[in-house]
Protein backbone atom coordinates (compact mmCIF):
# COMPACT_ATOMS: atom_id res chain seq x y z
CA UNK A 1 0.00 0.00 0.00
CA UNK A 2 1.35 3.60 -1.28
CA UNK A 3 0.04 7.17 0.06
CA UNK A 4 1.51 9.99 -1.67
CA UNK A 5 -0.39 12.56 0.35
CA UNK A 6 -0.64 13.36 4.42
CA UNK A 7 -2.62 10.80 6.26
CA UNK A 8 -3.71 14.39 8.05
CA UNK A 9 -4.91 16.28 5.49
CA UNK A 10 -8.58 17.46 5.62
CA UNK A 11 -11.08 14.89 3.67
CA UNK A 12 -14.23 15.25 1.36
CA UNK A 13 -16.54 14.26 4.44
CA UNK A 14 -15.08 17.26 6.81
CA UNK A 15 -13.89 15.60 10.00
CA UNK A 16 -16.84 16.53 13.03
CA UNK A 17 -18.28 14.19 16.34
CA UNK A 18 -17.62 10.29 15.63
CA UNK A 19 -21.32 10.22 14.99
CA UNK A 20 -21.67 12.36 12.16
CA UNK A 21 -18.66 10.39 10.39
CA UNK A 22 -19.14 7.33 8.32
CA UNK A 23 -17.79 4.24 10.24
CA UNK A 24 -15.97 2.00 8.07
CA UNK A 25 -14.82 -1.19 9.86
CA UNK A 26 -11.44 -2.84 8.25
CA UNK A 27 -11.80 -6.38 8.55
CA UNK A 28 -8.05 -7.77 8.21
CA UNK A 29 -5.66 -9.88 10.32
CA UNK A 30 -2.60 -8.03 9.19
CA UNK A 31 -2.49 -5.62 12.29
CA UNK A 32 0.41 -3.08 10.13
CA UNK A 33 -1.92 -2.82 7.36
CA UNK A 34 -4.96 -2.30 9.63
CA UNK A 35 -3.19 0.54 11.30
CA UNK A 36 -2.55 1.83 8.31
CA UNK A 37 -5.77 1.83 6.59
CA UNK A 38 -7.52 3.23 10.18
CA UNK A 39 -4.98 5.93 10.29
CA UNK A 40 -5.31 7.22 6.73
CA UNK A 41 -9.21 6.74 6.84
CA UNK A 42 -9.42 8.37 10.06
CA UNK A 43 -6.97 11.55 8.44
CA UNK A 44 -9.79 11.93 5.51
CA UNK A 45 -12.75 12.03 7.77
CA UNK A 46 -14.15 8.90 8.64
CA UNK A 47 -14.35 6.67 11.79
CA UNK A 48 -12.54 4.01 11.60
CA UNK A 49 -12.54 0.38 13.56
CA UNK A 50 -10.59 -3.26 13.14
CA UNK A 51 -12.01 -6.85 12.84
CA UNK A 52 -9.23 -9.15 12.87
CA UNK A 53 -11.45 -12.18 12.34
CA UNK A 54 -14.83 -13.44 11.18
CA UNK A 55 -15.65 -13.24 15.09
CA UNK A 56 -14.66 -9.52 15.49
CA UNK A 57 -16.70 -8.72 12.97
CA UNK A 58 -19.90 -10.50 13.71
CA UNK A 59 -19.69 -8.91 17.24
CA UNK A 60 -18.69 -5.50 15.62
CA UNK A 61 -21.84 -5.56 14.06
CA UNK A 62 -24.02 -6.53 17.03
CA UNK A 63 -22.76 -3.91 18.53
CA UNK A 64 -21.66 -0.73 16.71
CA UNK A 65 -23.41 1.13 13.76
CA UNK A 66 -21.39 0.24 10.81
CA UNK A 67 -22.00 2.58 7.40
CA UNK A 68 -19.43 0.22 5.58
CA UNK A 69 -16.95 -2.89 5.50
CA UNK A 70 -13.77 -3.24 4.52
CA UNK A 71 -13.62 -7.57 4.02
CA UNK A 72 -10.66 -8.84 3.60
CA UNK A 73 -10.46 -12.61 1.63
CA UNK A 74 -7.87 -14.52 4.18
CA UNK A 75 -9.06 -14.40 7.46
CA UNK A 76 -7.73 -16.74 9.83
CA UNK A 77 -10.72 -18.43 11.03
CA UNK A 78 -12.95 -18.36 8.29
CA UNK A 79 -12.95 -18.25 4.51
CA UNK A 80 -13.90 -14.26 3.25
CA UNK A 81 -16.11 -15.87 0.99
CA UNK A 82 -18.41 -17.92 3.18
CA UNK A 83 -18.59 -15.13 5.50
CA UNK A 84 -19.42 -12.71 2.96
CA UNK A 85 -22.52 -14.70 2.00
CA UNK A 86 -23.36 -15.88 5.74
CA UNK A 87 -23.25 -11.52 6.99
CA UNK A 88 -25.14 -10.57 3.99
CA UNK A 89 -28.72 -12.50 4.56
CA UNK A 90 -28.68 -9.76 7.62
CA UNK A 91 -26.95 -6.74 6.83
CA UNK A 92 -27.40 -5.10 3.65
CA UNK A 93 -25.16 -2.21 3.67
CA UNK A 94 -22.27 -1.68 1.15
CA UNK A 95 -19.10 -3.86 1.42
CA UNK A 96 -15.94 -3.53 -0.51
CA UNK A 97 -13.65 -6.79 -0.85
CA UNK A 98 -10.50 -6.74 -0.38
CA UNK A 99 -7.94 -9.20 -1.78
CA UNK A 100 -4.90 -10.24 -1.42
CA UNK A 101 -5.53 -13.41 -3.92
CA UNK A 102 -5.65 -11.27 -7.54
CA UNK A 103 -7.79 -14.26 -9.20
CA UNK A 104 -10.29 -12.62 -10.56
CA UNK A 105 -12.62 -15.23 -10.15
CA UNK A 106 -12.35 -14.42 -6.23
CA UNK A 107 -13.61 -10.94 -7.08
CA UNK A 108 -16.47 -12.13 -9.68
CA UNK A 109 -17.48 -14.57 -6.66
CA UNK A 110 -17.55 -11.67 -4.11
CA UNK A 111 -19.34 -9.55 -6.36
CA UNK A 112 -22.00 -12.68 -7.17
CA UNK A 113 -22.44 -12.40 -3.39
CA UNK A 114 -23.45 -8.91 -3.12
CA UNK A 115 -20.22 -7.06 -2.98
CA UNK A 116 -20.22 -3.66 -3.92
CA UNK A 117 -16.99 -3.44 -5.02
CA UNK A 118 -13.73 -4.55 -4.63
CA UNK A 119 -9.87 -3.65 -4.82
CA UNK A 120 -6.81 -6.10 -4.97
CA UNK A 121 -3.34 -5.57 -2.58
CA UNK A 122 -1.14 -4.07 -3.00
CA UNK A 123 -2.86 -1.24 -3.40
CA UNK A 124 -2.71 2.39 -3.16
CA UNK A 125 -4.51 4.75 -0.35
CA UNK A 126 -5.75 7.39 -2.15
CA UNK A 127 -7.53 4.55 -5.16
CA UNK A 128 -8.83 2.54 -1.43
CA UNK A 129 -10.52 6.31 -0.45
CA UNK A 130 -11.91 6.58 -3.93
CA UNK A 131 -13.37 3.58 -3.57
CA UNK A 132 -14.77 4.13 0.03
CA UNK A 133 -16.14 7.66 -0.89
CA UNK A 134 -18.05 6.72 -4.04
CA UNK A 135 -19.83 3.31 -2.64
CA UNK A 136 -20.52 5.69 0.40
CA UNK A 137 -22.12 7.81 -1.61
CA UNK A 138 -24.16 5.51 -3.29
CA UNK A 139 -25.32 4.31 -0.41
CA UNK A 140 -26.21 7.24 1.35
CA UNK A 141 -27.20 10.46 -1.37
CA UNK A 142 -31.25 10.32 -1.29
CA UNK A 143 -32.46 9.19 -4.65
CA UNK A 144 -32.49 12.01 -7.61
CA UNK A 145 -35.56 12.69 -10.03
CA UNK A 146 -36.93 14.73 -12.40
CA UNK A 147 -40.42 14.27 -10.09
CA UNK A 148 -40.93 13.84 -6.27
CA UNK A 149 -42.50 10.65 -6.50
CA UNK A 150 -40.70 7.47 -5.21
CA UNK A 151 -42.26 4.77 -6.32
CA UNK A 152 -41.08 3.34 -9.64
CA UNK A 153 -43.45 0.45 -11.35
CA UNK A 154 -42.11 -1.52 -14.30
CA UNK A 155 -43.03 -5.16 -15.85
CA UNK A 156 -45.84 -6.07 -12.60
CA UNK A 157 -42.60 -4.93 -10.53
CA UNK A 158 -41.99 -1.84 -8.20
CA UNK A 159 -39.26 -0.01 -6.83
CA UNK A 160 -39.48 1.83 -3.73
CA UNK A 161 -36.62 4.61 -3.80
CA UNK A 162 -37.30 5.75 -0.69
CA UNK A 163 -36.83 2.51 1.07
CA UNK A 164 -34.39 1.30 -1.87
CA UNK A 165 -36.87 -1.87 -1.86
CA UNK A 166 -38.16 -4.07 -4.33
CA UNK A 167 -41.61 -5.54 -4.64
CA UNK A 168 -41.97 -8.03 -6.48
CA UNK A 169 -45.20 -9.61 -8.64
CA UNK A 170 -46.48 -11.25 -6.20
CA UNK A 171 -46.15 -8.38 -3.92
CA UNK A 172 -43.34 -9.56 -1.73
CA UNK A 173 -40.65 -7.32 -0.78
CA UNK A 174 -36.96 -7.90 -2.17
CA UNK A 175 -34.30 -6.30 -0.55
CA UNK A 176 -31.94 -4.91 -2.79
CA UNK A 177 -27.87 -4.37 -1.77
CA UNK A 178 -26.51 -0.98 -3.12
CA UNK A 179 -25.12 -1.72 -5.87
CA UNK A 180 -28.20 -3.65 -6.93
CA UNK A 181 -30.38 -0.84 -5.79
CA UNK A 182 -28.34 1.45 -8.09
CA UNK A 183 -27.59 -0.64 -11.33
CA UNK A 184 -31.45 -0.84 -11.20
CA UNK A 185 -32.09 2.77 -10.66
CA UNK A 186 -30.03 3.65 -13.25
CA UNK A 187 -31.44 1.13 -16.01
CA UNK A 188 -34.74 2.52 -14.80
CA UNK A 189 -33.62 6.05 -16.07
CA UNK A 190 -32.66 4.79 -19.20
CA UNK A 191 -36.11 2.37 -20.56
CA UNK A 192 -35.10 1.36 -23.76
CA UNK A 193 -32.11 2.89 -24.09
CA UNK A 194 -28.69 0.45 -24.28
CA UNK A 195 -25.64 1.70 -21.82
CA UNK A 196 -22.58 0.38 -22.76
CA UNK A 197 -20.85 -1.50 -19.61
CA UNK A 198 -18.28 1.84 -19.27
CA UNK A 199 -21.46 4.20 -18.40
CA UNK A 200 -23.14 1.64 -16.18
CA UNK A 201 -19.28 1.02 -14.35
CA UNK A 202 -19.25 5.05 -14.63
CA UNK A 203 -22.65 5.56 -12.74
CA UNK A 204 -22.17 2.21 -10.14
CA UNK A 205 -18.06 2.78 -9.51
CA UNK A 206 -17.47 6.28 -11.36
CA UNK A 207 -14.60 4.79 -13.41
CA UNK A 208 -14.73 2.72 -17.01
CA UNK A 209 -14.07 -0.96 -16.82
CA UNK A 210 -11.29 -3.16 -17.73
CA UNK A 211 -10.57 -5.57 -20.63
CA UNK A 212 -11.23 -8.14 -17.85
CA UNK A 213 -13.65 -6.49 -15.67
CA UNK A 214 -16.97 -8.45 -15.40
CA UNK A 215 -18.11 -6.68 -12.20
CA UNK A 216 -20.97 -5.20 -14.13
CA UNK A 217 -21.83 -8.49 -16.04
CA UNK A 218 -22.21 -10.30 -12.61
CA UNK A 219 -24.16 -7.30 -10.86
CA UNK A 220 -26.47 -7.76 -14.13
CA UNK A 221 -26.80 -12.10 -13.22
CA UNK A 222 -27.67 -11.15 -9.51
CA UNK A 223 -30.52 -8.35 -10.38
CA UNK A 224 -31.44 -10.31 -13.47
CA UNK A 225 -32.49 -13.43 -10.43
CA UNK A 226 -34.71 -10.90 -8.95
CA UNK A 227 -36.32 -9.06 -11.68
CA UNK A 228 -36.82 -11.73 -14.14
CA UNK A 229 -39.56 -14.27 -14.74
CA UNK A 230 -36.82 -16.76 -15.74
CA UNK A 231 -33.06 -15.42 -15.04
CA UNK A 232 -32.01 -18.00 -17.48
CA UNK A 233 -33.52 -16.30 -20.27
CA UNK A 234 -34.09 -12.97 -19.31
CA UNK A 235 -36.31 -10.80 -21.70
CA UNK A 236 -36.52 -7.41 -18.95
CA UNK A 237 -33.13 -6.57 -18.71
CA UNK A 238 -31.91 -7.28 -22.03
CA UNK A 239 -28.00 -7.89 -23.34
CA UNK A 240 -26.73 -6.08 -27.02
CA UNK A 241 -24.34 -7.87 -28.33
CA UNK A 242 -21.49 -5.92 -28.34
CA UNK A 243 -22.68 -3.32 -26.87
CA UNK A 244 -24.39 -3.45 -23.65
CA UNK A 245 -27.59 -3.76 -21.87
CA UNK A 246 -30.89 -2.63 -22.39
CA UNK A 247 -34.02 -2.44 -19.84
CA UNK A 248 -36.69 -3.35 -22.20
CA UNK A 249 -39.90 -2.08 -20.20
CA UNK A 250 -42.74 0.77 -20.18
CA UNK A 251 -41.83 2.67 -16.61
CA UNK A 252 -44.57 4.75 -14.82
CA UNK A 253 -43.69 6.40 -11.27
CA UNK A 254 -46.27 6.80 -8.92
Amino acid sequence: MHAQESPSKPGLLGAGPCASRPHVLVVDDDAEISALVTRYLEGHGFRASVAGSGAELRRALGEQSIDLILLDLGLPDEDGLVLLRQFQQEWHGPVIVVSGRGESVERVVGLELGADDYITKPFDLRELLARVRSVLRRATTAPTSTTTEHKVEFDGLRLDTATRRLIDREGRSAPLTTGEFELLRTLLDHANQVLTRDQLMNCLHGRDSGPFDRSIDVQIGRLRRKVELDPSHPQLIQSVRGAGYMLAAAVSRV
